[in-house]
């Protein structure tokens, strides 16, 4: 493994052979009052518009991206996120006509503080104006509604700033966007990431070389302060684990590199070939500038103000974090989310397992994960608001890939047939330990308009979301907090309370989120599991390939009748129970603590 090898390898200095340019000769007002006389915008695209222009997905760039997110040709050099657009990739060229521009304040193009000031003639260096994160998005505003006429995209996506630029999108311009996809980002930076901006500013606003950002023409640059100030931007992206992968077996075996920074270890040889490489494509005014908007952004600094933020929304949310960034830590991502749950919007998150920390959403490792995530969210996403034609056939092509995205044969299960017969039409459902979705796409098959599933398995999170279903990423022992009271007609255990270990605090939990609670669970009383208790045997309830005693995620063997006695020890009311034998697929109305395998009971308080 080369160490040098990161998610900034296939980034260079090179002239972007495929740009487009479109000037705004009227001044923009920014958040502060303050104007820019005109603003240029440095823009690439790929894929065809539709004639009906709902195809377009903008992509926004992280902090050191720019325009070229992907490459046009075999000819053109890889793009930042070569590995997730193109044709037939995660974002399908193909199918959606993709917009990735440069953002206001930075150094490849779009109006920064290298671009000239028309009032002086020179390079606005310092004088450039400070700028917001909600002023870079009112700039990409311009370009996709003035310029390209696109009045309503189908996605924003972006990861870490670019994230951030997602969230803005959502909320303050919630017609026209339909789904929003923030990767790796948060409300606001944690007081220790702003730490190392801090630390990053001042090396760079102490070179010698700055000359108070009018370096330009001196024949120099801040070049030294430029890289301490991305090297601590590397140590941001890695984590813990990456870093012991990365160095920790050659650790004092540096590879010997020209530079002027120390080299005695090998994770300082890594740090100074970022540094340097990065010096090469990139301004030390931008840095400061985009940094600034970047640690100034706050969509809401307590729950109670983020609420009101996303209540503004009226897109589909994808949410998606990575278990070890420490730069935006998944506690931000669990943030919108419940803010966004709070204002009853459309939700799907995933923690996401990886040990490559905030740059993993750049990376192959979780591609598998965090790419269908993103190709199963758009796509279901344009059925949603798509109507088909005449003809009934999908408004967008379908391709091998995501034939699985309409399953033409599922298994049948009679404990969900009795479960849907005792769910009223038009009700608002949650389904908690949902596992693939059957039994929530069942529901939305039946019409009901708001369904929601929790679950603990990112693949089972994936096979959700494949279906077209909102799903959020929880642990039920945990309890619901991201529900307020009452704000589902029934939320619906099915076949997992077996897997519960707080049983107490899910139930109670259940029966405040719900009006009602319906619980399906095996019976550890049914004949067939006595007898092989009796034979020496544990029963065998987890229908999972390979599951046993000794790696199923059962932990309860509840009976019918320990689970009435419990329901009258809590005072909970039994509205209905329903006992089931489904080896035979019978309703069970004799001695079902003995007869039956399986029981389905409503609850309320």
């Amino acid at each position: 493994m080369n160490i040098f090898d990161d998610s900034d390898s296939c980034r260079n200095a090179n002239p972007l052979q495929y740009i487009e340019t479109v000037t705004f000769p009227d001044p923009l007002v920014l958040h502060n009052q303050q104007e820019l006389l005109e603003v240029t915008v440095v823009y690439e695209t790929y894929g065809t518009l539709n004639e009906r222009k709902d195809n377009a997905v903008l992509i926004c760039h992280a902090f050191s991206g720019d325009s070229h997110v992907a490459s046009h040709s075999d000819a053109d050099d890889p793009g930042w996120w070569e590995i997730l657009v193109g044709p037939g990739k995660y974002i399908d060229t193909n199918k959606y006509f993709v917009i990735c521009p440069n953002v206001l304040g930075g150094c490849r193009g779009t109006t920064g503080p290298d671009s000239i000031n028309p009032q002086t003639g020179q390079r606005y260096g310092m004088d450039f104006p400070d700028i917001s994160i909600e002023d870079m998005v009112e700039v990409q505003r311009k370009l996709v509604e003035d310029h390209l006429g696109i009045q309503r995209l189908l996605a924003v996506v972006g990861g870490s700033l670019g994230g951030v630029m997602t969230l803005v999108w959502g909320t303050r311009f919630p017609d026209k966007v339909a789904s929003c996809v923030a990767i790796a980002s948060g409300a606001h930076l944690t007081s220790q990431s702003l730490a190392f901006d801090i630390v990053a500013r001042n090396a760079i606003l102490s070179d010698p070389h700055f000359y108070q950002g009018q370096y330009y023409d001196k024949g120099t640059t801040p070049a030294t302060g430029l890289a301490i100030a991305r090297m601590l931007a590397h140590i941001t992206y890695l984590s813990l684990e990456s870093m012991r992968k990365k160095f920790d077996s050659d650790r004092n075996h540096a590879r010997q590199i020209k530079t002027s920074f120390e080299t005695k270890f090998s994770v300082g040889s890594y740090l100074a070939h970022q540094g340097d490489k990065f010096v090469e494509r990139f301004d030390a005014n931008s840095y400061l500038t985009i940094s600034m908007a970047l640690d100034k952004f706050e969509l809401g600094e307590n729950r109670e103000k983020l609420i009101h933020s996303l209540r503004k929304s009226m897109c589909r949310w994808l949410f998606v974090s990575f278990t070890s960034d420490w730069l935006y830590p998944p506690f931000q991502s669990q943030e919108l989310v419940d803010a966004a749950l709070a204002g009853d919007k459309r939700i799907c998150y995933c923690n996401v397992n990886s040990d490559c920390g905030h740059d993993a959403f750049l990376l192959e490792n979780e591609l598998e994960i965090y790419g269908n995530l993103i190709r199963s969210f758009l796509f279901h996403t344009y059925q949603e608001i798509c109507p088909r034609n005449l003809f009934g056939s999908q408004s967008l092509e379908i391709s091998e890939d995501e034939t699985h995205f309409f399953p033409t044969k599922r298994k049948h299960r009679i404990d969900y047939d009795r479960i849907l017969e005792l769910i009223p039409a038009k009700t608002k459902i949650l389904d908690l330990g949902c596992g693939k979705g059957d039994l929530l796409l069942r529901l939305k098959e039946r019409g009901h308009e708001r369904l929601v599933g929790l679950e603990i398995e990112e693949q089972l999170i994936l096979k959700c979301i494949e279906k077209g279903l909102d799903v959020i990423h929880a642990d039920l022992d945990k309890g619901l907090h991201s529900f307020f009271d009452k704000q589902f007609d029934f939320v619906v255990l099915s076949k997992t309370l077996q897997s519960v270990r707080n049983v107490e605090l899910v139930l109670e939990e259940m029966l405040r989120v719900g009006t009602r609670a319906i619980v399906s669970f095996p019976n550890f009383g049914f004949q067939k599991f006595r007898e092989e208790l009796q034979m020496g045997r544990a029963p065998q309830t987890d229908p999972r390939p390979g599951r046993k005693w000794f790696n199923t995620n059962d932990v309860r063997f509840l009976t019918i009748a320990d689970f009435e006695d419990f329901c009258k020890e809590k005072g909970y009311r039994i509205h209905r129970q329903v006992a089931l034998n489904t080896e035979l697929g019978v309703i069970v109305d004799s001695d079902p603590n003995l007869n039956a395998d399986v029981a389905i009971v409503i609850l309320s308080r």
